[in-house]
Formats: C-alpha cells, sequence, structure tokens
C-alpha cells in the first residue's frame, strides 16, 4: 500500500518526534540532591547558573564545567564584589559568567534571560528552590560544615555532571604532588597538629570545606582540639567560626595557619600580622608556634574554595615556607 504524498509528509513527521520521546528522556536522569529533593537533571547541561560562586561556582570550573551566570557580577561579567575568585584560584582561565544580580539579590529577569538548563545552589537556597525550579532543574549542594568538607563539594558536582574522570586524574596528579612534598620534608607531618585561623575584625577559627583544610590534612596534619568554639552564622557555618582571642592566645599547635580576609587588599604575611596585631598586640612575642617559626600565612582568596585548585595552591604555600 502506498501514501499519498501528503500523508506521506504527515507520516514522516509524526515518525520523527515520536522518535525524538526517547531521546529527550534519556538525556534526564532522576538524582537525589543534598536535601533530599528528588530532581530531573540533564545529562549534559550547557547553561548551568550557580548561586554561590566561590562555592560550586569555582569547583565547577576547575572541572572544566562552564558556568553561564552567578551572583556578584555585571552583565558582561566584570566582577562587583572585592575579589574575584576565577582570577585569585583559577588564574582568569575561562569565560567570566553573566551576573543575576549583587551577592543574595536575585534578580529573576537577569536569570531568565540566561535561560539556564539546570541550577545549582547550596542547601542555603532550599527557600528559594521551588520558584527557581519554574526557570529550571534546581540542585542543591551540601556546602556547609557538617555536611561538606575539604574538596567534598568538587567530588559531588563532579559525579552529578559526568566528570568523574575529569576529577580523578586531577586529584590523582594533586596527591602525587602531597606525596612529593612529603617526601623531602626533614619530618613527616603524620599526626602532627594543625590550627587554621581567618582574621577578620575578629579571630575565626576556619571550618574544614575548604581547599586549604583538604591540603592540611592530605599532607598528615590533624585538627588540633579546642573545646567550646562557638559557631558563626551567615557566611561563618560554611568557612569560620569566632574563636575567642584568650583561648588562641593559648593555642599551641604543631603548625599555626593564618589568613586575612579575602577582603582585604593586602592579604600578605606582612598585612596578616599587621591586622592580627590590631586585635592582639604582641602576639607574636606570647604566641608558641610563633616565637618557633611555626607560622604559615595563606592567602584566603586563593586557598577557601572547596576546590582542588585551592588545595594545590596551599600545597604552593607550604612548600614554599617547608623549604623541603
Amino acid at each position: 500500500m502506498h501514501l499519498s504524498p501528503p500523508l506521506a509528509v504527515a507520516g514522516a513527521f509524526l515518525f520523527s518526534v515520536l522518535a525524538t520521546i526517547p531521546a529527550a528522556r534519556a538525556a534526564e536522569r532522576t538524582v537525589t540532591d543534598g536535601t533530599g529533593r528528588q530532581v530531573q537533571v540533564p545529562d549534559d547541561p550547557r547553561r548551568i547558573v550557580v548561586m554561590h560562586e566561590p562555592l560550586i561556582g569555582i569547583a565547577l570550573l576547575d572541572l572544566g564545567v562552564e558556568v553561564a551566570g552567578s551572583y556578584g557580577r555585571s552583565d558582561d561579567g566584570r566582577v562587583l564584589t572585592a575579589v574575584d575568585f576565577i582570577d585569585t584560584v583559577l588564574g582568569a582561565k575561562g569565560r567570566r559568567p553573566q551576573g543575576i544580580g549583587a551577592f543574595g539579590q536575585l534578580d529573576l529577569e537577569k536569570l531568565r534571560a540566561l535561560k539556564p538548563d539546570l541550577i545549582i545552589g547550596t542547601e542555603r537556597d532550599a527557600e528559594k528552590a521551588a520558584q527557581l525550579s519554574a526557570i529550571a532543574p534546581v540542585y542543591l549542594q551540601n556546602a556547609s560544615a557538617g555536611s561538606a568538607s575539604g574538596i567534598s563539594v568538587e567530588a559531588d558536582l563532579a559525579r552529578l555532571l559526568n566528570r568523574q574522570a575529569v576529577f580523578d586524574a586531577r586529584k590523582a596528579a594533586y596527591l602525587d604532588r602531597v606525596e612529593a612534598i612529603r617526601a623531602r620534608l626533614p619530618k613527616d607531618p603524620k599526626g602532627q597538629t594543625y590550627l587554621a585561623v581567618i582574621v577578620h575584625d575578629q579571630i575565626n577559627l576556619v571550618g574544614d570545606v575548604s581547599g586549604a583544610i583538604q591540603a592540611l590534612e592530605d599532607l598528615g596534619y590533624r585538627p588540633a582540639k579546642l573545646d567550646q568554639v562557638g559557631s558563626g552564622n551567615g557566611l561563618g557555618t560554611m568557612f569560620a567560626m569566632p574563636l575567642d582571642p584568650e583561648r588562641f592566645g593559648r593555642a599551641n599547635p604543631d603548625l599555626l595557619v593564618v589568613m586575612n580576609s579575602y577582603v582585604d587588599k593586602d592579604r600578605s604575611a606582612a598585612g596578616i600580622r599587621a591586622r592580627l596585631d590590631r586585635i592582639m598586640p604582641g602576639w607574636e612575642r606570647f604566641l608558641k608556634p610563633a616565637r618557633e617559626g611555626r607560622v604559615l600565612f595563606l592567602d584566603s582568596a586563593r586557598v577557601a574554595t572547596p576546590s582542588i585548585a585551592s588545595a594545590e595552591h596551599t600545597l604552593d604555600a607550604y612548600a614554599a615556607w617547608a623549604k623541603p
């Protein structure tokens, strides 16, 4: 039986439409995000918007995943915050994301204009998830102390976005460097203690969601035990918690790690010393690790993100300090 030309065309069109349905379904999968939500995500998203660039965006860019949009940037990608983490952590690699509003001030029109196929936030964006899901699938990544640690954010995102091979290769090269440094040290740091603080208007204990902490613990250091440390509010629970100056003054870890706030223009060792002097005058005279040369100064803008790149920056600074 032969179809007339119009019917043949219609039949061919219907066949082509039906043929695309299984392919469309195959291009998505259902995953469980950090808050337990079931989310259908594209297998190969091309226009990802992140709700937190240092915590999410840098880890994605470190995996070679392009980020279409994020907070804190202009329409042409210029940074509107005190520091551009793409510059400090990744060395200006790749195209800048477009802005979706000032940090914490979401511009829904700008977000829609980007036509994202996936939005990735942290568990702190849970209240926005329903609203954002009207624009694109929303995946919430655990990124706070207690639910994430070290570079676990980058590891989780690699699994989510089918970049496991990229992550494994990056991590293997990084671990090779860790072992090379350890092998040249006069004393193995395994089992030695560290205390990491960041200085704002007060002294804060650095939380464990960062490349800095990942590198220190991969080198063999373990956190010094401090009791009665208060938990911070806001972003503090992600990166830092207030530390009583008296408790800090009594601390005697094998390695004291100190960094300035990343909003400070001067994040050098001299700048860190000066800021800490304003809070605790004479700290280098009475703090035992300082008297004995057991202080490592780090640039927070390089080492604070939960990425392999930040862990590598920490290794660079440690190797230069230890002079193995």
